[in-house]
């Protein structure tokens, strides 16, 4: 088992390393609106929008399925070389990405970058949790998050410059030189020393989580679309992801080096904040994939205001957490996250209620909340859990409440994208006459640029804009509720935590 010695955060140059890790997050934290800002202007050029959630499923599938293995490898051979591999990855995965020649390259590209995904969030903030004291990680975190805004603010603008003025690819590409330059800093500023044993790599439990995933996401895209919710492709993967998973959880318990510890599920705090984590991924994916088709299709605006409506969310998000380092410490994790709690639900009902008269500003407000609420709820949950464990399990611990976030966004990019693309072709199939008949999920594409749209029948743009925009409600519907929920588990969590630093 690798272990760190106390004297070590007094050889790192912790302030270097803060810099370094803030660098790795952001490229990590861009990558998620740079992308969706993006992703219309690679519709238009690569056509698929049918393939248009598997973009972002593909690359959620493989970034939750790694981001336990990474944590589990850190605490084993230590931070440094884990993260390494991981950017390594994703940064070749990006280059491959801005190559694309058709939505089938795509995916596969991102399949890879988001192998490497897996390792920058949870070890990043691993690392933070290694070279600072509990009491020094609440205030800590409020730097991490102004990554956020920073991604908020710099993604989706560069994002939309990029699409209108260059290209689309070099929204991929903008992320190597700046992911070589952290892990660099990395190498340089941060020392660990660490006692190797031989490890015992829960192959077995990796390989059943993958099957299981992999399943639940193509039933959850799929299901309605391409097969029939009682159909024999659906009901075979739904025996084969519910018997994966089972097995999983046999491994788990017999496994010497389990993927997941299971003891940690029993620690109430790191339960209900991983639940959370959960239901608020399933939140964030379902803005930030589809808020930008809503504002181009629908609102007909530019690529660059799409991404100013979901630029909102992230700057939220950091206000949030600047703001949730003084109060976790005033008054405790519990109301932190209580008032994050209501800021969910109050974002979900705004966007339930969004027009299109409403315009970009009333997107912008609606993002605005979700983030706030994610924020507060979010540096709660890290500061909490990290406390809650010691070094030789922090970074599994860490890697499972981002893994339990990342199953969000995997989960609502998969089943959210399936009750989207579902309630347009029934959208199609019921007010669309004649002409609906001729029309598939594709055609929507042609709402998504300017010069597609001026080529339109006016008939035809109102009913694909009415089918996106009624479709779309519907997954603000889901957003709304998960919101809901996330506010009810927090009244769950214990009024008084014991941790420990």
């Amino acid at each position: 088992m690798v272990q760190m010695a106390k004297s070590i955060p007094n050889r790192t140059k912790r302030p270097f390393v803060l810099a370094a890790v803030m660098l790795v997050m952001f490229i990590g934290a861009v990558e998620a609106t740079i992308v969706a800002t993006a992703m219309p202007a690679i519709i238009g050029d690569l056509g698929g929008f049918a393939h248009y959630s598997w973009v972002f499923s593909a690359y959620l599938l493989m970034n939750t399925i790694t981001v336990l293995i990474y944590g589990k490898l850190s605490d084993l051979y230590g931070r440094k070389p884990i993260l390494t591999i991981g950017v390594g990855i994703f940064l070749i995965g990006s280059f491959l990405c801005g190559l694309a020649d058709s939505m089938e390259q795509l995916i596969i590209f991102r399949l890879i970058q988001g192998i490497g995904a897996g390792a920058v969030m949870p070890i990043a903030t691993t690392i933070v949790g290694d070279i600072y004291t509990g009491e020094e990680r609440a205030h800590v975190q409020g730097y991490l998050s102004s990554v956020w805004g920073i991604s908020a603010i710099m993604g989706p603008a560069v994002g939309g410059l990029l699409v209108e003025y260059i290209s689309w690819r070099w929204v991929f590409w903008v992320s190597i030189p700046l992911g070589l330059l952290s892990i660099i800093g990395v190498w340089l500023f941060l020392h660990e020393t660490i006692e190797k044993k031989k490890p015992e790599i829960d192959y077995v439990g990796a390989s059943l989580l993958t099957v299981a995933i992999s399943s639940l996401m193509i039933i959850l895209v799929e299901g309605g679309v391409r097969f029939s919710w009682f159909s024999p492709q659906v009901i075979t993967l739904v025996i084969i992801a519910v018997s994966a998973f089972l097995l999983f959880i046999l491994q788990e318990k017999r496994a010497t080096e389990p993927m997941v510890p299971l003891e940690i599920w029993k620690l109430r705090p790191i339960l209900i904040a991983n639940l959370v984590s959960f239901t608020t991924g399933l939140m964030l994916i379902g803005i930030s994939s589809f808020l930008p088709a809503y504002v181009q299709g629908v609102m007909e605006k530019s690529a660059t205001i799409a991404g100013f409506a979901l630029t909102a969310m992230s700057i939220g998000w950091p206000l949030a957490s600047t703001a949730a380092g003084k109060l976790i410490i005033k008054i405790g994790y519990r109301s932190t996250s209580f008032i994050g709690g209501i800021f969910l639900v109050v974002g979900g009902g705004l966007f339930v209620t969004i027009v299109p008269s409403a315009g970009p500003i009333g997107a912008a407000l609606s993002s605005f909340c979700v983030g706030v609420g994610m924020g507060l709820t979010s540096t709660s949950f890290i500061v909490l859990i990290q406390g809650s464990v010691d070094w030789k399990q922090r970074g599994i611990t860490t890697a499972t409440n981002m893994f339990m976030r990342n199953l969000g966004n995997t989960v609502g990019a998969a089943l959210l994208g399936g009750i989207l693309n579902g309630q347009i072709l029934r959208y199609f199939a019921e007010h669309g006459g004649k002409t609906g008949q001729n029309l598939t999920l594709d055609s929507t594409n042609m709402l998504l640029t300017e010069e597609q749209r001026a080529g339109l029948s006016e008939s035809v743009k109102i009913l694909l804009q009415e089918g996106l925009s009624h479709s779309l409600h519907s997954v603000y519907i889901a957003v709304l509720m998960f919101g809901i929920i996330s506010f009810f588990l927090v009244l769950l969590l214990p009024k008084k935590n014991k941790a420990v630093a």
